[in-house]
């Protein structure tokens, strides 16, 4: 996907959940704008710039409703639904911002810019990502649901920005975290953040299965 060839893109906006470089995700699409900019993508054989809405509750989103970075991606498959909604398979492909829209009376058509990552692999990048993996496996040890496949996906990841990517999928933390992680450029202040998310939710499945076990005694 080179940066220049592909503006104008439809866009999709998302409720409730951020997509990530490297996730496959099923939407189940009805609003009639997303469904026709899915449309568009797909007859234009386009990317679709997917980027979430600030506010999960708004119907008919405008430009202010919705984040400026998001995530490029393509549509894998698209099944149209006996009710009119549609069921669509996305890969996240490259973070983006949106520059400008260009339309947004029949669906919305924006322009992007791609982002760059700034990875310098630094011996603080290194230890980073060190940290970040071995606190997933911790975080996966207290009860995570994950196959084994993925933790040795994660162990060989050498980049820190897929790092990044293919961790956060798993954590439990709210969508504006998310966001805030998928705008940061910089490889240490993104992982560093991450780092400190696992971390409290390590701390949080310690405890639940600290009172788990009291209750167990108990019984």
């Amino acid at each position: 996907m080179s940066s220049q060839n592909y503006n104008p893109v439809p866009l999709l906006a998302l409720r409730d959940i951020i997509i990530f470089p490297q996730m496959v995700v099923p939407l189940f699409v009805g609003r009639e704008k997303s469904v026709r900019a899915l449309e568009e993508a797909e007859r234009q054989k386009k990317p679709i710039m997917l980027a979430a809405q600030r506010d999960a509750k708004t119907h008919h989103p405008g430009p202010d409703d919705i984040f400026q970075v998001g995530t490029l991606g393509d549509i894998m498959q698209m099944m149209k639904l006996a009710d009119g909604t549609v069921k669509v398979l996305v890969e996240g492909k490259k973070r983006a911002r949106i520059e400008r829209y260009l339309e947004t009376d029949n669906y919305f058509l924006v322009d992007v810019k791609e982002l760059t990552e700034n990875a310098e692999l630094s011996a603080e990048v290194k230890g980073l990502i060190r940290s970040v993996t071995s606190s997933f496996e911790t975080y996966v040890k207290l009860g995570k649901k994950i196959s084994p496949e993925m933790i040795h996906q994660i162990h060989a990841i050498e980049d820190p920005f897929r790092l990044a990517d293919a961790v956060i999928v798993h954590l439990n933390i709210k969508l504006e975290e998310k966001q805030e992680i998928l705008e940061t450029d910089d490889a240490t202040e993104r992982l560093e953040k991450i780092y400190g998310h696992m971390k409290s939710e390590i701390e949080i499945l310690q405890v639940e299965k600290r009172i788990r076990t009291r209750v167990k005694k108990q019984m």
